[in-house]
């Protein structure tokens, strides 16, 4: 994982109501919304892996150790178990470095022998013949097919498209940003007083992403437990 000061940063503006110290929503580009998306595709593992860094609840830590730190001679030789400790995402998302290599395409592997099988991990065998998985074949899909990535431009990675601002919620629901949706949402909380919202920006680097992470496992209150340290 990269060092704090390599990551990117980006601004979130919040809107608050100080009266009850809660985030009612944020205003957001493209690229934090990119992130909150890719968590949902992110594999156990490499979630695991992330927060065993912070305080984590539950015995998911402790699997992870005993898989790390059980010897290779007790795994099929044709498996890796840094497929299961690291294991691949389709789509890779460079805001906050949450994958390890967000520059490194993927690679797929198969014997030569067009036995139907193919893989990520170079070597191993293929389950038909046997053979070393060793042929690199061309990988189209999002991030690894040469047309795919120069029919995008560099603003349009990721998940989402750049052209609107997005409204994501404390709950992190995202829909896309309008003043009419904006007045909405303070409508349906209620907001007598309107003296009591506040704006707050915000900057979210890889320290906040991660505890964005955490929490949204652990509170519907994401951003105001994040950013305001409120526990709803």
């Amino acid at each position: 994982m990269e060092d704090q000061n390599e990551t990117q940063i980006i601004s979130l503006k919040l809107l608050v109501d100080t009266k009850v110290n809660k985030v009612l929503f944020a205003e957001a580009g493209k690229e934090f919304v990119d992130f909150i998306f890719h968590i949902m595709s992110l594999p156990l593992g490499t979630i695991v892996k992330f927060l065993n860094q912070m305080s984590m609840a539950g015995c998911l830590g402790e699997l992870y150790k005993s898989v790390e730190s059980l010897n290779n001679q007790y795994f099929y030789s044709d498996l890796n178990k840094e497929s299961v400790l690291n294991p691949k995402t389709v789509v890779n998302v460079p805001l906050l470095s949450l994958n390890e290599a967000p520059s490194t395409p993927n690679k797929l592997y198969d014997c030569g022998s067009s036995c139907g099988y193919v893989t990520y991990v170079h070597g191993i065998k293929c389950p038909h013949c046997r053979q070393g998985m060793c042929k690199e074949l061309v990988f189209a899909g999002p991030t690894g097919s040469a047309n795919t990535a120069a029919s995008r431009s560099s603003g349009s990675e990721g998940y989402v498209k750049g052209v609107v601002t997005y409204m994501v919620m404390d709950n992190l629901e995202v829909k896309p940003m309008s003043t009419i949706s904006g007045i909405t949402f303070i409508n349906k909380f209620s907001v007598k007083d309107m003296s009591s919202l506040e704006e707050k920006v915000v900057q979210v680097g890889l320290k906040e992403g991660l505890a964005i992470l955490k929490a949204s496992m652990e509170t519907k209150a994401v951003l105001t437990l994040v950013f305001l340290g409120n526990k709803v």
